[in-house]
């Protein structure tokens, strides 16, 4: 159920008799000193979160109200208690959430304003969202969050950020400061609360079109460049609730542009080499998607266990042991998409194009580099791409 911070003045009808036909009332401590005068039992949510699902299931069959704030399905508990339970076991009584109360004090259409809980998240998922003229609400953990989110901010070059503190909102501790990401220097911030940021300054954002500049990603020089990725992604046609395998990932680029598509994908990158493994995690959590899945190892072999996908790409180390390991283990309406340089591959796509159909397509890019006083044109190797549906 959620609670504002003022305890249960104001909730609604069905919420007061919930409390009231309660056998336990479940929650934070801080929660439940919102209802002092409540007589019955009593379960004080342990933290982590998750250590706090055996008790409240231990609880069965009794009826219990659990506090939360605001609406328990944004960025709330609402959804981890739904996946554990029966639909029958509960029912939902929401208050107004955390976003609408902070977009009701800043004042900004919460359609356009991008909504993010961070509370056990990592800082850096803001990153896809920032560029000047973005609007961001953020639930954090705490004082010390806040003050790494303003680290965060200056750093990307963002320091003229407009940041607006907004504490333990709906209650009678209700408070409300401004200030600016790069002279932050607020104190004794209480908790709950939530960052409004007003994005401004002259760093970079994320492009929201795949092909983002190779000098976004950390990399050895094993990376599918810039233009070859940005064809690459339009051939898998990343969709919602979709996973992709990213085989012979290098550093990850594939897989990090499929995960920056839609909030719901999901990627495992394989990779034979730590060092390249190492470096693929390091760039997922840098651009906002730690939930990339890095496997270490040689495919085929490391394929054995993964999750089904919808797509599949191979940019290195493509052989015909892995085609036919990835073929027989792809279920019919999964997108296969191989890129390769060599005359090898080349042959190896041309004889599996016969065999599956698909399309081959040559990739022949140029760039005009420095010739004598003048520029001539400079060819990249060619890449060449088989992209078929099973």
């Amino acid at each position: 159920m959620g609670l504002g911070e003022d305890g249960p003045d104001g909730l609604s009808p069905a919420s007061l008799r919930a409390i009231a036909e309660a056998e336990v009332l479940a929650g934070s401590a801080r929660h439940l000193a919102l209802v002092p005068d409540w007589p019955g039992k009593r379960y004080a949510w342990p933290v982590p979160f998750a250590d706090g699902l055996p008790g409240l299931l231990a609880l069965r069959p009794r009826r219990v109200v659990l506090l939360a704030s605001g609406d328990p399905f944004w960025f709330g508990a609402g959804a981890v208690l739904a996946r554990s339970l029966d639909r029958v076991e509960w029912r939902a009584l929401p208050a107004i959430s955390t976003f609408g109360i902070a977009a009701a004090r800043l004042g900004w259409p919460l359609e356009s304003t991008t909504c993010l809980g961070l509370h056990a998240q990592p800082l850096t998922r803001i990153r896809p969202h920032l560029g000047a003229g973005a609007r961001v609400i953020v639930l954090v953990r705490d004082a010390v969050a806040v003050a790494d989110l303003a680290g965060l901010m200056a750093d990307h070059g963002f320091g003229e950020t407009q940041m607006t503190v907004l504490e333990a909102l709906g209650g009678p501790r209700e408070r409300i400061r401004r200030t600016q990401a790069e002279t932050f220097d607020l104190t004794d911030i209480a908790h709950p609360v939530a960052v409004g940021l007003d994005v401004a300054g002259a760093g970079a954002a994320l492009s929201w079109s795949a092909g983002r500049a190779d000098a976004v990603f950390a990399q050895d020089g094993q990376i599918t460049k810039r233009p070859i990725r940005a064809i690459t992604l339009s051939s898998l046609a990343p969709g919602p609730f979709e996973t992709l395998w990213d085989i012979g990932a290098g550093s990850g680029s594939v897989g990090i542009e499929w995960l920056l598509a839609h909030p719901t994908t999901e990627a495992v990158a394989v990779e034979i080499r730590e060092d390249r493994a190492a470096r693929i995690r390091d760039n997922a959590r840098a651009l906002g998607v730690d939930r990339l899945e890095v496997v270490t190892g040689a495919a085929p072999q490391a394929l054995a266990r993964l999750a089904e996908p919808q797509a599949v790409f191979i940019g290195g180390g493509i052989s015909p042991d892995l085609l036919e390991t990835v073929w027989d283990r792809i279920r019919a309406g999964c997108r296969l998409v191989c890129n390769v340089v060599t005359l090898e591959g080349e042959a190896l796509l041309a004889q599996w194009s016969d065999r599956v159909g698909g399309t081959l397509m040559r990739i022949d890019i140029a760039t005009a580099e420095p010739l004598g006083m003048k520029r001539g044109w400079t060819a990249s190797r060619p890449v060449v791409q088989w992209v078929v549906t099973r």
